[in-house]
Formats: structure tokens, sequence, C-alpha cells
């Protein structure tokens, strides 16, 4: 009997982790593709478009090395149609993944990347780092967002 068991909750762990890194690989996958439909967006002259993969309320987080932080969806969206009025202006834009951590039961991930615009008088790069939450479904968003160019 004592063997039935041991073999039971040998088995439900092992299903138990099966299913956590399915999940997992769900979620990561779900994350790259809001960079991925951002850097899609972004390369169409789409900033409406491009903001979707951020929060939007108004304690959404945004912090560069250029600029004052910013709060709030809408100030952030006007911050980017300021800084990128046109689609010459935006370039194509480039991400490089580095690392994704998921935390918290999977509703929370950190994410730190590179960037790049390639435009025709200049190539500004860069690194960010990410903060995604995940609320109700499968729909991961970035709340916080702090990017430096070097």
């Amino acid at each position: 009997m004592k063997r039935i068991i041991n073999l039971l909750f040998f088995t439900g762990t092992l299903l138990l982790i099966l299913f956590m890194n399915t999940n997992k690989d769900k979620d990561i996958t779900a994350i790259k593709a809001v960079l991925t439909e951002q850097q899609t967006c972004w390369n169409n002259g789409d900033i409406d478009g491009f903001m979707q993969g951020y929060w939007n309320s108004p304690k959404l987080q945004f912090r560069s090395n250029k600029n004052e932080p910013t709060s709030g969806w809408k100030a952030t969206l006007e911050r980017y149609k300021k800084n990128y009025p046109t689609k010459e202006s935006m370039g194509e834009l480039k991400f490089e993944t580095l690392n994704i951590e998921l935390f918290a039961n999977n509703t929370l991930s950190k994410i730190e990347g590179k960037w790049e615009l390639i435009r025709k008088t200049d190539n500004p790069k860069g690194k960010f780092w990410l903060e995604l939450h995940r609320f109700g479904g499968d729909k991961w968003v970035i709340v916080k967002d702090s990017t430096i160019s070097f």
C-alpha cells in the first residue's frame, strides 16, 4: 500500500511539473508576442498600435535616461507621438530579448533586452528592462518600462 501511495505521489508531482512547464512556455510565447507586435506596429509607423502592448492605466511607468519619468498610458502615448512625429523619425525598430523571468504564479514577468532604431541619419541603440503583468486570461501588458540609450 505504501508503495502505491509513493507511486501516486511521484506521478502527481511529475504531472504537476509538466503542467507548470507547459504553462511557462505558453506564457513566454505570449510575452514575446507582445514585443513582436510592438515591433511590427512601430515599423509600420503605428504608435497607437505599439501602445497596445502597454497597460492602459494612469499607473503605467515609463523611464528613459534622456527624459523625466512619465506616468500613465496617455502621457506615454503623447510622449512617443511628440518624439516620433513621422514614420521616418521612428525608423525601423529591432528588439533582442536577453532574459525573461516569470514570477508570482506566472502573473509577473521581467524582461531584459536590447533595442535598436535604424534610420537614414542615425542608428540609436540601448537596453530596456520591462515588467509585464498578466491581467486575467492570457493578456500580458507592460506596466513598467525602463529604457536607456548609449
